[in-house]
């Protein structure tokens, strides 16, 4: 077993949050369902370590992704150990320190905004602007991903603690909730055998956006459709189980995660 405690953050956090197979199946078949073909290009939005990009390249013969992020660092990372695992495919993979509200020369068939990135975007203008600069990146037939929690227990401050197979915990904080315009503040923390913890290894300064507000948003930046895929429940711990449909009708969870996927 590695010695967990030895790891960077960015490996902490791939370990404990991000599920990259699962992801560009679930963004590929969405795709395939709505336009009845294949994606092959694929623009990662706040894309951190690129992690979804690197998968796309590996389950798509001859796709294409894009990565874009504001950190250096993060981006320099990224390429010296998740692309350079790529080997040849390496090539496939384009990594840019930009704005994602600044324009690509690429269009793509999939935009995807993940991890609940584009929260940062507090204002409505400002979110309106992105998806309007999103949909401008997009081919004709293209579509935007992105996912989104909310439920009662997103409002409260609170830690939730979830053991890793790894030897860690992953620690999700809410530290703060102003119901007043939506803001929240999130970190997470890392805990390990030793009792140590990497405090604070990521925080979060975001709006909490529902699902009427972000589909509202998407109509009025152009998008002529947009549907929504809702978690199931799992029946032994009524938490979700990691099967998402399409759906216009939620439950009463304390807490949900779904995705949102607009129809250029």
């Amino acid at each position: 077993m590695k010695k967990t405690e030895k790891w960077t953050k960015y490996e902490l956090y791939q370990e404990s949050v991000q599920n990259p197979e699962f992801e560009v199946e679930f963004i590929r078949d969405a795709y395939k369902h709505h336009r009845k073909k294949n994606p092959m290009r694929l623009r990662e939005d706040f894309c951190g370590t690129a992690l979804i990009c690197c998968e796309w390249v590996r389950q798509v013969p001859d796709g294409k992704a894009v990565g874009i992020d504001l950190d250096a660092p993060t981006l320099k990372w990224a390429a010296e150990h998740n692309l350079k695992k790529l080997n040849s495919h390496a090539s496939r993979v384009t990594l840019l320190e930009q704005d994602v509200m600044d324009s690509t020369r690429d269009q793509a068939d999939i935009i995807a905004a993940l991890n609940f990135s584009y929260f940062i975007f507090k204002k409505r203008s400002d979110l309106l602007g992105y998806f309007e600069q999103a949909h401008k990146a997009l081919l004709s037939d293209g579509v935007l991903v992105l996912d989104l929690y909310g439920g009662p227990e997103a409002q409260v401050e609170q830690e939730e603690i979830t053991e890793q197979d790894s030897g860690f915990d992953y620690v999700w904080d809410q530290a703060h909730f102003n119901p007043v315009t939506g803001e929240t503040k999130c970190h997470i923390h890392f805990a390990f055998p030793s009792g140590k913890r990497m405090k604070r290894a990521f925080t979060y300064d975001w709006r909490l956006w529902t699902i009427p507000e972000v589909r509202d948003i998407l109509a009025d930046a152009g998008f002529k459709d947009s549907v929504v895929y809702w978690e199931g429940t799992d029946e032994e711990d009524e938490g979700g189980n990691g099967e998402f449909t399409l759906s216009e009708r939620g439950d009463d969870a304390q807490s949900w995660i779904a995705y949102i996927v607009a129809l250029k």
